[in-house]
């Protein structure tokens, strides 16, 4: 019988990567569940109702030691590896384009190693697609941070003291974490505008009651499998003068735009922050790759001249509960296709999905673009 192991998270991580009722399925698939004592905990998912869904509970070491299949969103210690079954299967987001020699001492270890942040964005992923999920409740989140962090009203409110303004919102990034910020932003009663270097967006975004801000001559990104692309240098200096504009006017800001592999562009400066009225609020979600801003901190809110900037891209993991559930539904449909009708492990590197995701086999860094990246430095 295949067993799947779900391991508890670092201490900074709430989520878990299977919640109980995916577990409870899988288990009536024939597949063992065995858990890490307390691994939902902080998703508000205790060990008892992981027992009542029919899951084994055990200590870290008996889970991996008995795993074929081990499920942790963040990478596990180097200890923990070597704790693992030969051979076993590890599943989770380890931005491996970032992490590229940790990569290369997994493929030593003899794992095989899936990275769900690296699926193709394409229609037939999206069931998987664990980046949209958690983006969705960052985009919602960030606004709700945004609201509480600034010192004025959203809506606008006409009361017998006087009247009150909406708030003025830009997103950056038309994105799911952008169009999600959109659509809470209009609840709560902003103005919002918007700017994607996509034209294919402006519909959506308008559709939620935002307008769109266009800058002409974006590099094409309908091959990029839906994540952004490096624009022209002209372009960069247009987008920077429209970007400019706005923010000076903008009272709240969204940042979500990040590049695969790459740095954050930063798009706003140090002098556009200057043009802020105080008080203004800024939220970075691209702040663990270097931030949209110049100012940006990872984790850190910074105040500069009255306006805040809140370096955070950890908020899906603010809203555990939920996320673990998307998380995990994502999980259990990248499942599907790793495993036969009997729920034994099949590997069919001719599935685009399955090749896409896969970092590390047979001792091997087999991602393509990984592999470009380590081999890089010897080329220079």
């Amino acid at each position: 019988m295949l067993t799947i192991g779900v391991l508890k998270e670092p201490g900074f991580e709430p989520r878990v990567s299977l919640n109980p009722d995916i577990a409870a399925a899988l288990v009536k698939s024939n597949i063992k569940v065995v858990a890490e004592t307390g691994a939902g905990e902080r998703a508000f998912a205790g060990d008892p109702v992981y027992t009542a869904a029919g899951v084994a509970l055990a200590s870290r070491q008996e889970v991996l030691a008995q795993s074929d299949i081990l499920l942790s969103i963040n990478a596990p210690a180097a200890e923990d590896c070597r704790q693992m079954k030969k051979g076993a299967v590890l599943i989770g987001v380890y931005q491996p384009l970032f992490n590229q020699k940790l990569m290369q001492e997994w493929a030593v270890s003899g794992l095989t190693i899936f990275s769900l942040d690296t699926l193709p964005r394409t229609t037939r992923a999206q069931a998987m697609d664990v980046l949209s999920s958690q983006a969705n409740i960052a985009g919602y989140k960030a606004v709700l941070v945004a609201a509480a962090a600034y010192p004025r009203y959203f809506p606008m409110f006409m009361t017998a003291a006087g009247s009150i303004p909406p708030a003025k919102a830009l997103i950056l990034g038309a994105g799911v974490a952008g169009l999600q910020a959109i659509a809470t932003a209009r609840r709560l009663g902003a103005v919002v505008e918007v700017f994607d270097t996509r034209p294919a967006v402006k519909e959506e975004v308008m559709s939620l009651g935002a307008r769109f801000v266009e800058v002409e001559g974006a590099a094409d990104a309908s091959k990029a499998g839906g994540y952004a692309v490096e624009q022209s240098e002209d372009f960069q200096q247009r987008q920077k003068a429209k970007i400019a504009e706005h923010v000076a006017k903008a009272d709240i800001v969204i940042t979500t735009a990040q590049i695969p592999g790459r740095q954050a562009p930063v798009l706003i400066t140090t002098d556009m922050i200057d043009s802020m009225k105080p008080g203004s609020v800024i939220v970075d979600l691209a702040a663990v790759t270097g931030g949209n801003t110049s100012l940006t901190r990872n984790n850190e809110t910074v105040v500069h001249k009255g306006i805040s900037i809140i370096g955070n891209s950890s908020l899906a993991a603010t809203l555990p509960a939920d996320a673990s559930k998307l998380y995990g539904k994502n999980v259990h449909n990248f499942l599907k296709i790793l495993l036969d009708k009997e729920s034994n492990l099949v590997l069919n590197f001719g599935d685009d999905l399955v090749k896409g995701a896969c970092i590390v086999h047979g001792g091997e860094v087999v991602n393509e673009r990984v592999a470009q990246l380590l081999a890089a430095p010897a080329q220079g």
